[in-house]
């Protein structure tokens, strides 16, 4: 499994996460997007509602009543109703239950002195698990550049 790491320096979450769950989307993959809170889960959800009116990406929360039928799935907790691929921690969500997915997203606010010690603590512990790592930093069109 691979573990990148998404340094968020020029455009904020609410902008770049849609982007990647677009590129998750296009390759058929499902993902869970685990979250610290409910706060930050129902932001997240209004954000996928409206980030462009051309696309949508199909996605529900934990509130949900089909959680297994989401191709997108927001959460505070552990679960994987719909056995995605792709498992996306953001504003420092952490967890323990890495199996079974392919790629982990870890993305963190490159603004924020807290969130990237934090992320370079994670990083650490995944190098010292034996996961293999990946670093993207955002470039100035909106895309990303592997820096490791």
């Amino acid at each position: 499994m691979e573990i990148s790491f998404y340094h968020l320096t020029l455009q904020p979450l609410h902008v770049a996460l849609p982007k990647l769950l677009s590129k998750v989307r296009e390759a058929n993959m499902k993902a869970v997007i685990k979250v610290p809170s409910v706060v930050h889960m129902d932001d997240i959800d209004q954000v996928l509602w409206t980030f462009d009116k051309e696309c949508f990406l199909a996605h529900d929360t934990e509130k949900g009543k089909y959680p297994e039928d989401q191709p997108i799935y927001i959460t505070t907790g552990d679960d994987n109703p719909a056995s995605a691929d792709v498992l996306v921690l953001t504003d420092g969500a952490t967890t323990e239950l890495l199996s079974g997915y392919n790629r982990v997203l870890e993305m963190f606010d490159g603004n924020n002195p807290t969130a990237v010690e934090e992320a370079r603590e994670r990083w650490k512990g995944y190098k010292d698990s034996g996961y293999d790592l990946t670093y993207w930093q955002q470039t100035e069109n909106g895309g990303w550049t592997k820096k490791a």
